[in-house]
């Protein structure tokens, strides 16, 4: 029992894919080898106070039976409802000993490793990561800058220009700007012609996004995205296959084998990616060996121009009519259900879903101890 490593496990959360990271909770608390790990979940509400639950050496059948305590009550002392306000020392306690008096778990032993699985704003876009950084505690997944890049499709267009890769062309704009002279804004984005792809900058699970055919649609387009960002981001069309491509690793990545998305809608959306369950995953996807080839080279490349450590999947558009690839995004915290596209191009690469826990968890390790060596100049 005693060598067991404790994972703190997040889920939950403020965005909205929060019903998406609940499904993956359930997947991941399930998949764990017990024998190896024991489980503390936190549970963030869709209004962002923190929940702790009971010490787990079993898979509960379900999230919803835990039951949690206000994750920041004890060093709040006070009954506060989310303790967010000590949030931080609570955090930095687990890093020495984790949640004492009126905790679930009380056995003072430290948390070895937090495991995010928080989907979209305020979890994968660098703002969790800051909070374990700062509160010393070894987490999975990308850091700061890798996160806070793979969720701005802006800055992560400017980082993969900078590699070299190809992309389709696009346009962004700011809420300011669409307020003060939308004419100039459409006139710059009609360059692109239509069809045209409209998404929020930073928003996940195509929550948003939508197809223009025509100025009407553009501007019907642009302000649902500026529901959920005061960035827009604008694509070019390109009638393409959608490619994607897992990538697993720190400073020495690797890929996996590509796999093809056919979606049941016109695009892939929220609707076929969450509720029709009729889009279909072709795994290893019908590609040439070269394009094959291709794909994960370029998937590490983009990677790399991130800053990128543990995982992402990396996503491509292969043109019809002459085969030319062109990146579309990564998601440094992509859909991790045993059924999402990741561990499936992993299950196919020869990596189970369980033995993906565990090099994920080896990797947050293997970069925590690398980061104890840099000198902050913090002094004593």
């Amino acid at each position: 029992m005693g060598n067991k490593i404790r994972v703190g496990l997040v889920y939950g959360g403020r965005s909205g894919e929060h019903q998406v990271s609940l499904q993956t909770a359930l997947a991941v608390l399930k998949a764990f080898d017990y024998d190896k790990y024991e489980l503390i979940p936190f549970y963030i509400t869709p209004k962002g106070q923190w929940r702790s639950g009971p010490l787990l050496s079993a898979p509960p059948s379900a999230v919803a039976e835990l039951q949690f305590t206000p994750a920041g009550e004890v060093s709040a002392g006070s009954g506060d409802a989310g303790g967010t306000l000590a949030l931080l020392p609570v955090l930095q306690g687990m890093s020495e000993k984790v949640l004492t008096e009126g905790s679930p778990v009380s056995d003072g032993k430290a948390i070895d490793v937090m495991l995010p699985l928080l989907h979209g704003t305020f979890g994968e876009d660098g703002t969790i990561q800051g909070l374990f950084e700062m509160a010393g505690l070894p987490y999975v997944g990308a850091g700061v800058l890798a996160s806070s890049v793979g969720m701005d499709k802006v800055a992560m267009k400017t980082m993969f220009a900078q590699a070299g890769l190809p992309q389709v062309g696009y346009r962004h704009l700011i809420r300011f700007q669409w307020n003060k002279d939308r004419e100039a804004v459409l006139a710059n984005i009609e360059e692109l012609g239509y069809p045209c792809f409209v998404k929020p900058a930073n928003l996940g699970s195509s929550v948003g996004v939508s197809k223009a055919r025509n100025r009407e649609e553009l501007v019907a387009a642009i302000e649902e995205a500026l529901r959920f960002d005061r960035k827009v981001i604008v694509e070019e069309f390109v009638d393409a296959r959608e490619i994607e491509v897992s990538v697993l690793g720190n400073d020495d990545p690797r890929a996996s084998v590509p796999g093809e998305i056919v979606s049941s809608n016109e695009f892939y959306d929220y609707k076929a990616k969450y509720i029709d369950g009729k889009s279909i995953m072709v795994i290893p996807a019908e590609i040439p060996q070269e394009t094959a080839n291709a794909v994960r080279d370029m998937a590490l490349r983009a990677f790399r121009s991130i800053d990128g450590s543990g995982l992402c999947r990396a996503d491509f558009f292969l043109r019809r009519s002459d085969g030319k690839l062109f990146i579309n995004e990564v998601n440094t915290l992509p859909g991790f259900t045993p059924y999402s596209m990741y561990p499936q191009m992993w299950k196919e690469s020869g990596v189970s879903y369980r033995e993906l826990l565990d090099t994920l968890i080896q990797l947050a390790l293997e970069r925590f101890e690398e980061r104890q060596s840099i000198d902050y100049g913090g002094g004593e």
